[in-house]
Formats: C-alpha cells, structure tokens, sequence
C-alpha cells in the first residue's frame, strides 16, 4: 500500500543484511573453521525442547539410526585389532625364519582368515553408515516438511502488521536459510554427535584392553587437546564474527548498488561506489584472513601434540616390545586407537557451534510460529454469509476507532457509501487513507464500531469470503513470473481463454499484448521488467476486471505512469468501476473529480467530506491542497 507511514514502524523498517542472504551464505562449518562462531540462541534448552518434539513422531526410525550408527561405529573401532593380530603373525613368522627356528613359517592362512575378517567387518560397518545416512535424511526431511508446511500456514494466519513490520528479506531468511539450518544438523551434526561419542569411548576401552600403562600415556594428551582448541576458538571466534560484520555491510553495498545501478550512473557515483567497495572488500580481507590463519593453526598444533603422543607411545611401548610386554601388532593397533581417540574431540568442537546455530536458527523459526494470528472467524456465520454473498455493495463505517498499540490513530469515524458511487480518499501522507481500506479488508481489526456491507457486520463473514467480494488495483502493479495470460487468469480459478482475453480487452490491453512477439504466451521478466509500468498497471487492471468484484480499491493506480498513459488506465479504470462501489486513494486531485463523495483525512479524521466544487467553494484544507497541486500555492497544507 502505498501509505506507508500507517505502519506500526511508521515506514521506516531497515533493511535486514545478513551474512549469505545476498550474495551468498558466508563461511561454512568444517575442520578448518574450528572457531567458526554459531550465533546463540536466547534460551537454547527450551529451543531444544521444542525442537526434539518435531523429531517424535519419528521415534522409531531415530533409535534405529542409533543403534545402526552405533553399530557401524563399533565394528570400525574393531578393526585396528584385529589387524594387529596379523602383523603380530607376520612379524613372528619372519623373525622366526630370521633366527632359523625349527618349522616357523609365516602361517599366510591365519592372515587371510583376519583380513576377510576385517573386510567383513568394515563392509558391514559400510552398510550400517549406509543405512543410518539414508534413514536419518528421510527423519530430517520430513521434519524440515513439516516446519515449512507449519510456516506457510502460519504465514498465511499473520495479521498484515507483522509483515508491515518486517522487511521480505528477513521472513524469507527465516523460511529458507534457517529451516536449511535445522535440516542439515539434523542430517549430519546427530549422527556426528553419536559416532564421535562412540567412538571416543571404544577406541579408549580397547586401547585400555591392549596395555593400561600407554592407555595412561595417551590419555595424558588430553589436556593438551583441550587446551589447544579452546584457546584457538576464542580467539578466532573474534575475527570470525568480524567477518560476518564485513561481509553483510559488502553484501548490503553491493546489493544497493546494483539494485540502483540507473541512479549510481545518473549521479556519476561509480567511482565513489567502487571506493567504498574496495574499503569493504579490504576490511573484510584482513579479518577473514585472520580468521582463516587462526582456525588453520588448529591442525597443525593437532599433529604435534599427536606426534609428540606417538613418541612416547612408541618409546614406551618400543620398551614393553623388548620385554615381551607387548607384541608388535597391539603396539600398531594402539598408535591407530590415539589417532583414532584426537578426531571425536575436534569433531565436538565443530558440533558445539553448529548446534549453537542451529538453536538460533530454531529460535526464530519459533518466533514466527508463535506470532499473534489474525483473530479467529465468528463460529456462527452462515447467515450474515449468504446475506453478503446477495448484497449489492453499500459500504457504512459507523463511529470506528483505530490505532496502534495504545495510540489511537481514528476515533469516532463514520462514513457511507452507496452501491456503484465512487468515493476518493485524499489527504497528506499518514492521513490514514490507506489504514481506511485496510479496515475494510480487515487487514487490521477495529478497536471499536464496525463496518457493514449492506447491513452484514464484515466480522460475521469468513475473511475468504469477504475479500473474494473487494478488488484491488495498486500503485504497485504486482505481478509474478509467469505468461501475461496466467497473471490475467490469477484473478479467478478456472478461468476460460475467452474470459481472460475478454478481460483484458475491457482493460484496453488486449491491443498491446497482441503486438508482443508471443502474445499472451509472453513470459514476464523479473519484476515485469520487459514492461513498461503504464503495460503493468494494465493487467492488473484486466485481473480485477475478470474477478469482477462487487466492490473496488483503487490505491494510487495512475501515480506512477506517465501523462499519455495515465489516460489509458484512467479509461481502463472508468469503465471497471461502472456498477461498482468504489474507494479511490489518490494524490493526483486531477484523477478524482468526478467522483460522487470526496473524503478529506488529516491525522486519522476525516476533517472535509462534498463534491470536488463543493469543496473547492469552501476553501478548506482541500481547496488548499488542490491549489498547492495546480496552482503553486497554499503549500502550507501539506506541512
């Protein structure tokens, strides 16, 4: 609508840049971004709560994930000693033919036995990460199903303050960016979460199974690991969200300039655009280059505390060797069960800050799933609805109040009009012109009074059936990606070839889209743009023609088109309010003088009501505004 500062945020709602919501959706998680920072939820317990209750009704299928995953796990973990048992015997047999001992020999048959043994045991270890992937991807996307089906009904129960309030980029990154975030933690970080857990856990009971004293050993690392990856973290998660900073003000700037490329190359501002993209893009360099450099190190400290680990397993156990302590291939299997014992611990790292996101991303999925909806349809309607359905269109607001919060914005307002009379509403901006048909729609609900169409309370009336009587024409001509014969037809299901070509005749389109190469096959651009806005207004004009609507608004339809063509879609719009009620929003006095009431609003009253002669003869606020438009004077009555 075009009043925009009827809105609760008075119009001004800043545009929400996030990191990936532009251009692209930032830095990853992955073992090279260990300090990579997840944005905290407010009240992550509860936010999991809520969450894990999405996951019940897939109980059964979550437990056989665990237990596959735990059992792929388990047979992996088995292998390393398995093997060490066929280097043991491999080494015996060939130190025993070394010294010529009587009848050693390598037994190649006992070898062959443990390695079809061990490729058994990591293909059905193969088969269970297999099943427990395929298995947790069908939980995960059911789930997520089920978020964006629970949010687009949600969307659709939403008062129109709550998307007055928010800009589209910010609903849209909670119904894209944030539900991807939950389905792909739930795909991969759960099961990660379970292997790692396990596999912590057996590789340090069989290393224990194989020798307590190097267990000791290898276990004294431990602090070391810790140490390294919560010191790293801290201080790469400050560069980090530095770099989230930087990248969403260079998406912002981006997105502006090209969004606004024609006014950047009107003004001559590509030099001082490229200057500050080159300052953003320098910033964002040096953090991101401190970030990268910080969380790298992560590995390498890894390896040496890994190597240094590996040093004094293999001195010791070296040792334990020489004193037949130990065999050789439990001293292998061992060396492979620290190496195994470092990755659980990094993978938590990386866990713990996806989950922080996840739950952040959660927490606001469930902001909108929470929101206040529309209130609820009277449960007794029938009749009030087949008394609406027969009515002609007379229109009566009977002392309505209205406001925002606790600031009432109309209060005692009242007004009537007849079928088939067309009443203009002007006045300055935040007037509450828009807020009026608004009303009526019940976009917003009234604090007090009512409004009736031919005597039916519109609150007695299913919203669906309600609006399906209204037609709109807006200052901004909406259409979708699509052929110019769909965006006709989207102003009645079912609609016939006939119908639609009928409609857009009677909008004096028909002309100009028969002239286009592919007619009404034509496919529109993005935003309409292989149109011209006079062509726009035209279709939506032949959409209200085919819905043939009981009653019509017109908010500001002819504001953005040229004189030639406002002509046109002045004719165009005549002839679709012939027989109708209509409410006209205009700034151009010139487009409503003919029209039979002219309603005259300032602070959220109607301060003027009479004929464009009448008023002018009083010489009131309108009078004043109408010389401010054509005559260059009385300004004083827009201030």
């Amino acid at each position: 609508m075009s009043d925009a500062s009827n809105r609760p945020d008075g119009g001004r709602a800043s545009q929400e840049i996030r990191p990936g919501q532009m251009m692209g959706r930032g830095p990853r998680h992955g073992p090279g971004a260990l300090g990579m920072p997840g944005e905290k939820a407010k009240d992550f317990k509860g936010t999991m709560r809520r969450l894990v209750g999405y996951l019940k009704p897939h109980r059964k299928a979550i437990v056989f994930v665990f237990t596959m995953a735990v059992l792929s796990t388990v047979f992996s973990v088995a292998g390393p000693k398995i093997l060490g048992r066929a280097i043991t015997i491999l080494f015996e047999g060939v130190v025993g033919m070394a010294k010529g001992v009587p009848g050693a020999a390598i037994d190649f048959a006992a070898v062959s036995r443990i390695l079809l043994t061990l490729l058994a045991l990591y293909l059905v270890s193969s088969g269970f990460g297999y099943l427990t992937q395929l298995v947790m991807a069908t939980v995960s996307q059911k789930t997520v199903y089920s978020f964006r089906k629970a949010i687009n009904e949600k969307l659709s129960r939403l008062p129109l303050k709550y998307f007055d309030g928010r800009t589209h980029g910010e609903i849209l990154s909670r119904v894209t960016n944030d539900v991807d975030t939950i389905a792909n933690t739930l795909q991969q970080s759960l099961v990660q979460i379970i292997t790692a857990s396990v596999t912590l856990v057996g590789s340090v009971a069989m290393m224990f199974t194989i020798s307590w004293k190097l267990s000791l050993v290898a276990l004294s690392t431990l602090p070391f690991y810790v140490l390294a990856t919560t010191t790293i973290a801290k201080r790469s998660q400050r560069y980090y969200k530095s770099q989230q900073k930087f990248l969403g003000e260079m998406n912002g700037h981006v997105e502006e300039m090209y969004s606004g490329h024609q006014v950047v190359k009107a003004f001559g501002y590509e030099r001082r655009s490229v200057e500050r993209f080159e300052e953003v893009n320098d910033r964002l360099f040096g953090v991101a280059w401190k970030a990268q450099f910080v969380s790298g190190i992560i590995m390498p400290v890894m390896n040496f505390i890994n190597s240094l680990g590996y040093v004094m397993i293999a001195a010791i156990g070296g040792v334990m060797a020489a004193a037949r302590a130990i065999t050789l291939g439990d001293i292998q299997a061992f060396i492979q069960y620290a190496r195994q014992f470092t990755q659980p611990i990094i993978q938590t790292a990386n866990i713990a800050n996806v989950l922080q996101s996840t739950m952040a991303a959660s927490e606001r999925v469930f902001e909108v799933l929470d929101e206040g909806e529309e209130s609820s349809d009277a449960p007794s309607k029938s009749e009030a609805t087949k008394a609406f359905a027969a009515a002609a269109g007379d229109v009566s607001f009977e002392d309505i109040s209205f406001g925002y919060d606790d600031r009432l914005l109309m209060d005692g307002l009242s007004l009537k009009a007849l079928h088939g009379e067309t009443v203009a509403i002007v006045g300055p901006t935040g007037a509450g012109k828009t807020t009026l048909v608004n009303l009526l729609m019940r976009f917003y609900e009234l604090k007090g009074g009512r409004i009736t169409v031919d005597g039916v309370d519109i609150r007695d009336v299913p919203r669906g059936a309600l609006r399906h009587a209204f037609g709109m024409v807006l200052q901004d001509a909406w259409l979708f990606g699509g052929t110019i014969r769909d965006n006709i037809a989207y102003g009645r299901d079912g609609a016939t070839e006939d119908e639609i070509v009928a409609a857009a005749v009677a909008a004096h389109a028909d002309h100009f889209i028969r002239v286009l190469p592919d007619g009404y096959d034509s496919i529109l651009t993005e935003d309409a743009a292989n149109l011209s806005q006079g062509q726009r207004q035209l279709l939506t004009i032949a959409r209200a023609f085919l819905a043939d609507p009981r009653i019509l608004i017109l908010d500001e339809a002819t504001s953005s088109v040229d004189t030639r063509t406002e002509l046109v879609v002045r004719k165009a719009m005549e002839r679709l309010m012939e027989g109708r009620t209509s409410f006209v929003i205009a700034h151009r006095l010139s487009t409503i003088r003919d029209a039979h009431t002219i309603l005259v609003m300032n602070d959220g009253g109607i301060v003027e009501k009479g004929s464009h002669g009448e008023l002018l003869a009083a010489g009131g606020f309108y009078a004043d505004l109408y010389r401010s438009q054509f005559l260059g004077i009385g300004d004083e009555a827009l201030a």
